[in-house]
């Protein structure tokens, strides 16, 4: 990847290391309303295995690891995913996912973020996909437990990139109109349903991809739980002899911090 493709990332993380280096000298003025339980880092590491053998030798493995940094006014999400499957020594699948957003929170329900994302899958036909994006998000209802719906819409600009074995180079680049909610409800005190739905337009042909991912977890003991995910992303324009949409099924033991 050639270096401009990181100017996304590099200048978030300038933004975050300014803005966190203002709040540690600056007194504080108020408390943020959007996370009530003021935790400066909160994070949870994300793990599945499965093996077989016999008849057929698979193995399936996926990761994630999400951190979440609370700043007087500016809240900063970190994750990374990756998934890795082989079957009778041939591989099937090998992704890898990362993204940082920054949130900037006005009031009990307003904020402005700054986004950077980047997705490799080798059988995806791209080389890799990335986008950068700001938008106006609103936290439209929040509840003492943590549960809450947002939604936000912004622009950016979104580069596919093809795969160099690809024919053609019919890679993607142009601006983007990008519709982003998500719904978190807590259904008792031990379980936890997760709703997220993120679109991306492009201005320039129409082509979208949306990807929707929804999750239940479950604690099994202090801060370990069960956790499945189910996945579906839907490209409307894909190179040759790829399919338009992807899903992904996920079980994997979560440990909160």
């Amino acid at each position: 990847m050639k270096a401009r493709y990181h100017l996304p990332f590099i200048a978030l993380l300038a933004t975050q290391a300014v803005h966190a280096a203002e709040n540690e000298t600056t007194p504080a003025k108020k408390t943020n309303p959007q996370n009530k339980t003021q935790k400066p880092w909160q994070g949870s590491v994300e793990l599945g295995v499965i093996l077989t053998t016999g008849n057929s030798d698979t193995t399936n493995i996926n990761s994630k690891f999400n951190l979440v940094q609370q700043l007087e006014t500016w809240r900063n999400t970190y994750t990374f995913t990756s998934l890795y499957a082989n079957s009778d020594d041939t591989k099937t699948e090998e992704q890898y996912r990362g993204a940082i957003q920054s949130d900037y929170i006005f009031n009990d329900h307003q904020f402005w973020y700054i986004r950077g994302a980047y997705d490799k899958n080798l059988f995806s036909g791209y080389d890799y996909q990335s986008s950068a994006s700001t938008g106006y998000g609103n936290r439209f209802w929040q509840e003492e437990d943590g549960s809450y719906l947002e939604g936000s819409v912004g622009g950016g600009y979104r580069n596919n990139k093809i795969d160099e074995d690809n024919t053609t180079d019919d890679s993607e680049r142009t601006p983007i109109v990008r519709f982003s909610g998500t719904y978190e409800k807590h259904l008792s005190t031990t379980s936890l349903f997760k709703q997220e739905l993120n679109t991306e337009i492009g201005t320039e042909n129409g082509s979208s991809i949306t990807e929707s991912v929804s999750s239940l977890q479950a604690n099994v003991v202090d801060n370990l739980a069960m956790k499945v995910s189910y996945r579906v992303k839907y490209s409307s324009d894909v190179p040759a002899d790829t399919e338009k949409t992807d899903t992904e099924t996920t079980v994997s033991m979560l440990y909160s911090f």
